[in-house]
């Protein structure tokens, strides 16, 4: 494999205008097709098996009317005076004339009359409805009311469908990386390439992700999920070719001998890095749902070309940049006159010194590390998840907006309704009035709607409002209390809520699915290609520590009124359903980008030296600052995401920074070269049997490893 990215780096720096050619027509060619072929982001709840999608299914056979999407329209007047009738009915034949509305209620009044709610109800799904029949059409509608001075918010189904993230947290972040490539690598030209081949990678992702919406269902905020991840790694995987290629430009190499040994040692660790976190992208579709799974085909198509883009960019780029990849005080000096060498001992740097003091302690290192990784993880005891919607959203959004108003003007339950769907098949109609007054009685319900029978006598629905919000925990007591003993046989409990809370439970479960899977085939991979069982298994204890350390994180900033505030919400919400699974899943693959790094560097040189102890300094001495930067970079651009509105992306924003942050200090810089300093030459014990299993792909470059380095340790 080293061999053949040698190849290719030299290939692409020799015909540098000719791979950024074919880059530029590959990245127009894939968004033109995006732009003729593509299709929408849409989310897909349905789960199978499940008690809310068997009323739902029940509901959509008998009552036609009901399996449409909805909207929630809220007007109110900030006076605080009662809202004109005249203006209301105005108001609710402007709704009845956009695209698809099959019905709009009549306005229901609050008590103070200051606040009315009307219902629109569509003819098809809400995956069925492009942004200009949904938001703009409801906008453009309700333009007159908002004109009048009134306060017009949309809550429901399909605005909460087409409240998606925006770009400012991608700016925020390529913003800040800049800054810190360009303190890093001392070049202005050496900081722009990592962003300029990490864009390339996002656009022709971005095209493949619109090509995939257009055959497969793809979440709403799966792109910026994607982009975050993308962006990240992609500036990582480029940093890292850009300082190899430096350091073999100090050499005295010319570029396209520079590109070469670059793409065959740093870009070997490029691609091991990205196939683990391609690897364990792969899981996200045993979590059980459609909708997830498209985070996890979104990211895998973005990962995938910014890393095709670090293997072939970086070299053209590289080759074409020249002696300006270097400082200026580099460039200076090559052009001197040389000087009379002089013998000198160049001095350790800061980062072989710290790995020197880790090796010198390294079980009250490893003692200390961990103490610091379990306390960050404890939080993740107390964790209470729940899907997102709107009660979770900034307040600045209008779907939050609506939401309040409900909750402040009808009650906190009014936002989420239990629908009952009734199969009278199995329950007699001539029931009904005693299920609606047993309801009623229920100390967790505030009101009941009267049954409504559909036209042909064989089903019924009601509507049932808690007392309780959404997220609140005693909300989802009521619906367990009323799945499990109060409910007879043929009544399914349905609606967004029993839905989140059917996701919510189904995804807790498929956790204890997914993280085997990833890790084990996480171990395989790593195993195969530094053939060292022990530290494949010590890198995924590693990660693992690491993704605890982020849930527990996350857990005490949003679950806290205080964090919550912090980032940009009004009180404490548990944390999304969607994020632990696709948190592991992206932050496993994550983790290994430096654990490859690091041990590529470690193993290349345990094996020209066989000195396992000084094989850890050396490799930690000439990947720290690399490692740093590259922490840093991905610190700044999930932090840039943490401000997005979007509360999903904001908790992975959240949770990424702090597991990298974590990663890149306590574990890279402590935890790591402590364990290894312990095991010794134990680290690269390979069994007699699995050597001769294995398959031979080296991914160090030059020469073949020393005799003794290489040989099997038996213990």
């Amino acid at each position: 494999m080293s061999t053949l990215l040698g190849r290719l780096g030299g290939a692409a720096a020799a015909r540098p205008w000719r791979t950024v050619a074919a880059w530029v027509l590959l990245i127009v060619a894939v968004l033109g097709l995006a732009q003729a072929f593509g299709g929408e982001p849409r989310d897909n709840y349905r789960i199978p098996g499940t008690p809310s999608t068997a009323g739902m299914d029940l509901l959509n056979a008998r009552f036609p009317e009901t399996s449409g999407t909805s909207a929630r329209v809220v007007v109110h007047d900030r006076g605080g005076r009662a809202l004109p009738a005249e203006a209301l009915a105005a108001l609710r034949g402007s709704l009845a004339k956009v695209p698809h509305a099959l019905s709009v209620s009549e306005p229901i009044p609050s008590r103070t009359g200051d606040t009315a709610l009307l219902t629109v109800g569509y003819d098809v799904k809400v995956t069925a409805i492009k942004r200009v029949e949904g938001m703009d059409a409801l906008q453009a509608a309700t333009r007159a009311a908002t004109d009048a001075g009134y306060q017009v918010e949309f809550g429901g189904e399909l605005p909460e469908h087409f409240s998606a993230p925006n770009g400012t947290a991608e700016a925020i972040g390529m913003g800040a990386a800049l800054v810190i490539l360009v303190v890093s690598l001392g070049s202005v030209v050496a900081a722009g390439l990592p962003l300029l081949v990490a864009l390339a990678g996002l656009g022709a992702g971005t095209g493949l992700i619109t090509l995939m919406s257009a055959v497969t269902d793809i979440s709403g905020i799966a792109p910026t999920v994607a982009s975050m991840v993308g962006l990240g790694v992609g500036i990582d995987y480029a940093l890292l070719l850009v300082s190899r290629h430096v350091e073999g430009l100090r050499r005295g190499l010319d570029a396209r001998a520079a590109a070469a040994e670059a793409n065959a040692t740093a870009g070997a660790s490029v691609v091991v890095a990205g196939a683990t976190v391609l690897v364990s992208l792969l899981g996200l579709k045993l979590a059980g749902l459609s909708t997830y799974a498209s985070f996890g085909y979104a990211t895998f198509a973005t990962v995938g070309a910014v890393m095709a883009a670090a293997l072939t960019l970086v070299p053209a780029l590289a080759a074409l940049s020249g002696p300006r990849l270097l400082r200026r005080a580099e460039r200076r000096a090559a052009a001197a006159p040389a000087a009379p060498e002089r013998a000198r001992v160049p001095a350790a740097t800061r980062t072989e010194r710290w790995a020197r003091l880790v090796g010198r302690r390294p079980v009250a290192a490893a003692v200390l590390s961990l103490v610091v990784l379990l306390g960050l993880a404890a939080p993740v005891l107390g964790m209470r998840t729940w899907p997102q919607d709107a009660g979770s959203q900034a307040s600045g959004n209008t779907t939050r907006k609506a939401y309040d108003l409900v909750a402040e003007a009808y009650g906190p339950g009014a936002n989420g309704p239990l629908l009952l769907a009734v199969d009278l098949d199995r329950l007699p109609k001539s029931e009904l009035p005693s299920l609606v007054q047993k309801l009623a009685a229920d100390p967790g319900i505030a009101a009941v709607q009267p049954a409504r029978v559909n036209a042909a006598g064989d089903a019924a629905v009601i509507s049932v409002q808690p007392r309780t919000g959404p997220q609140d925990a005693a909300t989802a007591k009521l619906l367990k209390r009323l799945r499990a003993a109060e409910l007879p046989a043929g009544v399914q409990v349905t609606g967004q809520v029993a839905a989140f809370s059917d996701i919510s439970d189904r995804l807790s479960q498929r956790l204890w699915v997914v993280v085997p899977f990833v890790v084990v085939l996480s171990l395989i991979l790593l195993t195969v290609l530094f053939r060292a069982p022990v530290i494949a298994v010590k890198a995924a204890l590693m990660n693992l520590l690491s993704v605890a350390a982020a849930y527990g994180v996350m857990t005490a900033v949003f679950q806290h009124d205080a964090g919550a505030r912090l980032m940009g919400l009004p009180h404490a919400v548990p944390v999304s359903s969607w994020v632990p699974i696709l948190m592991f899943t992206v932050l496993f693959g994550l983790s290994m980008d430096y654990e490859v790094f690091l041990l590529s560097r470690v193993r290349e040189d345990w094996l020209a030296t066989g000195d396992p102890r000084g094989s850890v300094v050396r490799g930690l001495s000439s990947t720290g600052r690399v490692i740093s930067s590259a922490a840093a970079i991905m610190v700044a651009v999930f932090t840039g995401f943490a401000i997005d509105p979007d509360i999903t992306v904001k908790m992975i924003g959240v949770g990424m920074a702090a597991a990298v942050l974590v990663d890149a200090t306590v574990v890279r810089m402590v935890l790591v070269p402590a364990t290894m300093t312990l095991l010794g030459r134990h680290n690269w014990w390979l069994p007699r049997w699995l050597d001769r299993l294995l398959p031979q792909l080296r991914i160090e470059h030059g020469a073949a490893p020393a005799a003794p380095a290489r040989q099997p340790v038996e213990v």
